[in-house]
Parts: structure tokens; sequence; C-alpha cells
């Protein structure tokens, strides 16, 4: 089998810098493209990029990409790609797809050209083989066709990384693991530093920072589809969490507080840290966000409040982002982070954000309100 693949992490829009940075950390070289990250690596680039990468969707494998105009063409050039060398007789390889702009429009038909074309290749490889029974390992392929340029993935990951597997329950509009580990990721925050979500929710935010504040990869207590591969060994999958295992570090200190009006998302904020094996290193309380009050300095806030786009919702929103600016102005040497899709929260809050970012959370355009607070003086 070859030793290096061309890998894609897959992104939400206006997160690919913060996942081509994780990459880099991982030491590999990328290049970036609108919702994804690609970059080279062998088996184990796979597996540590699962296991480590906290803001990517998905991790695939590209096998190849061409340019097609015509059912024939998708169907030759597909057929031309090496599918021996991923997939064994027995794989069950369901095709998905999607097409944007592009003379081959109808995607249930590009998906079972792609499926015939695959299965062609794989008898003409196993002669011996006149059908195929699809009762082994799962390899999930993806023809994606971009103004005429098809794109031929592998899927790694199986279930989306967000699924970092500590949900014992959630409320009505949670935010994704990967979000909200890049939400934390966009602030000056350091395990060193005091860090407060006045909007815990089911708890995703203080989780994320706590999973980095002691360096725990996000994938460590779940399992990928492409652990049942032959090709990728279990030895490459052992020694990845091997490493996980020896980079984290437990004994870290962590002072993270978590609070939210509904006493039951307190409750099931806890029960969620406790099933990310945090034990009780995060505080959760019930409070509304008028009485955050803290003696403590140089801390960061990170929020996602009500956007207040239902029905009703609206002025008690404004409201709470009035309050919440005057709770948080007395906290000169915090940084805070707000997401919202409320256009005139800047007036609501009483403060323009030093800076503010786009973001997507969900289908649901929003931006991230920075606070940057006044530097720690330096110790002499």
């Amino acid at each position: 089998m070859r030793q290096q693949y061309d890998i894609i992490a897959t992104t939400a829009m206006g997160l690919e810098a913060i996942v081509a940075k994780e990459v880099r950390n991982l030491g590999y070289e990328c290049t970036v493209e609108n919702g994804k990250v690609m970059y080279k690596g062998d088996e184990s680039a796979i597996a540590r990029s699962n296991l480590w990468l906290r803001s990517a969707d998905r991790i695939k494998i590209k096998v190849g990409e061409f340019k097609a105009y015509s059912f024939d063409e998708l169907f030759e050039k597909t057929k031309a790609l090496d599918w021996e060398d991923y997939l064994p007789i027995d794989a069950e390889f369901p095709v998905s797809g999607k097409s944007v702009k592009s003379k081959l429009y109808s995607v249930p038909d590009c998906q079972a050209i792609v499926k015939k074309a695959i299965v062609n290749r794989m008898k003409n490889r196993h002669k011996q083989v006149s059908w195929f029974a699809e009762n082994g390992p799962l390899f999930k392929i993806e023809v994606s066709i971009l103004k005429d340029t098809v794109t031929l993935t592998l899927d790694t990951s199986g279930t989306g990384l967000h699924r970092r597997g500590y949900r014992t329950d959630q409320g009505e509009a949670p935010i994704k693991e990967t979000l909200a580990a890049a939400l934390v990721m966009l602030t000056n925050w350091n395990a060193d530093k005091p860090f407060i979500d006045p909007f815990c929710g089911s708890g995703t935010i203080p989780i994320e920072a706590a999973l980095i504040g002691q360096n725990i990869a996000p994938g460590f207590n779940r399992e990928f589809v492409s652990e049942a591969w032959g090709w990728m060994g279990e030895k490459v999958w052992e020694e990845a969490r091997m490493e996980a295992e020896d980079l984290a570090k437990y004994d870290q200190p962590l002072d993270i507080t978590g609070s939210d009006i509904d006493h039951r998302m307190v409750e099931i904020a806890n029960a969620n840290s406790f099933e990310a094996g945090l034990g009780d290193l995060i505080r959760f309380k019930q409070m509304q966000v008028r009485d955050i009050s803290t003696r403590k300095e140089y801390g960061v806030i990170v929020g996602n409040p009500p956007y207040g786009e239902r029905l009703g919702e609206e002025k008690a929103v404004e409201r709470m982002y009035r309050e919440m600016g005057q709770a948080f102005s007395s906290l000169d040497t915090w940084s805070i982070y707000i997401i919202t899709s409320h256009p005139n929260f800047e007036q609501l809050y009483g403060k323009p954000a030093t800076k503010k970012r786009k973001l997507f959370n969900g289908f649901i355009r929003t931006d991230y309100y920075q606070y940057w607070g006044k530097r720690k003086p330096r110790e002499n």
C-alpha cells in the first residue's frame, strides 16, 4: 500500500485557518481552500488527525480528482483509479454525492455511475469474484462535483468529529463541539487563566476548554470507521493513542466555570463533564448573566447566548445583552468573546468590539465579537 495519501480535513466555513494551524501543529504542511484543509501524510497522519483535530468536521482521503463533462467520462475516469488498493473484496462501500454548477447535475445518477465503475474495476482485479457481498468493513465514498471537477474521497472518520462521545444529553440548540473548541482557540486563553462561560447550556464550551487546557486529544474516547480497515493496521491506532496518552496533562490545574439560567442544563452539563472524564474539574452553577462578578483578574469569558431569532424572544434577548454589557463593564482586565447573529449586538452591549470575525453556527451566519482586556504587567 502507498505510504502517502492526499488527506482532506473538512471544516465549517470560517474555521479553515484554525484547522490549518492545528494540522501544522501536528507536523504537516498544508494548503487551504473554502471548507477544507489539504495535506499529505501516511496512515499515522490519518489516525493522528482524527484523534487530535478539534475544529475539523471529518478526515477524508482523496482517491482521485479529474474533469468530467459526461457520464461516460465519469465512469471511465473513476474506473481508472486504484480502488483495489483501498477496498477489500468484502468492503461495504456506499456512495454519497453532491454537485454544484456542473454539467453532471443529477446526483443519484452520478452516485450510481461511480458505484458501477468501482464494481467494474474490482471485478477486473478480482477475476474470481462475480458478486460483492459488501458484508465487511465500511468505506464511505463521496463523489463531489464542483464546476465539472470531480473529487472522489473516502471518509476515514465515520461519525463526524464533533461527536466526541461525552454528551449524555443536550438542550434545544446545542453548539457543535468543533465550533466550541474553535471559539476557545480563537481567544488568548491558556490553562493558567480563569475561564467563564455564562451561557454554558449542556457544558460544551467549558468542556472543550478543559480538554484544550489539559491537552487531551478530543477523539481519545471514541471510535473511527477506519480502525476496521486492514491496511491501516491496529498498530497505527495503538501508537497514535499512546502518543495522545503521553501528551495529556491530567495534572494541569484549571479554573473553569460554566453557568446557565436553567438548572436542568446545569445538571446536564455536570453529567457531560463527568462523561468526558473531567470529573468535577469544571464548576457549573445556576446563574443569570447579570449576576456574574469576580475578583479574579486577566481571565477569559466565552459566551454563546441566545440570538433572539425565535418569535417573541427578541426583546428579552436585547435586554439580556444590555445587562451583560453592564455586568462585564467592570471586568477591564478580562477578555470577552461573544458569538451571536444579532445585528445590533455592539449597540446593545454598549461598546464596540476590538475585533469581530464572521463564523457560521450551523447554517446561521454569526459574528464573534472580541473585547480584549488589559494586558497583565510583566513581572520584573
